[in-house]
Order: C-alpha cells, then sequence, then structure tokens
C-alpha cells in the first residue's frame, strides 16, 4: 500500500480505481489490480 499526500494522481492510474472514506482516512482501493491500493497520510 503506497501512501501519498495527494491521491488526485493515483486515481486516474487504472480504471477501476475507486475513492472510500473510512474511518477518517482516504483510500484507494481497486478490486481487480490489488497493486494501486493506496492511503492519503
Amino acid at each position: 500500500m503506497k501512501i501519498r499526500n495527494s491521491l488526485k494522481s493515483l486515481l486516474g492510474r487504472h480504471r477501476d480505481n475507486r475513492l472510500v472514506r473510512r474511518k477518517g482516512r482516504v483510500y484507494i482501493i481497486n478490486k481487480t489490480q490489488k497493486r494501486y491500493k493506496a492511503r492519503q497520510g
């Protein structure tokens, strides 16, 4: 999982990326390509 200050650029890297908010944190999850997971931090 990548930890980035800004997730906007990571969101466009794959068409299945989804932006999710969980417990006050912002995540990018991808069901098909798991390697695109990221967290804002």
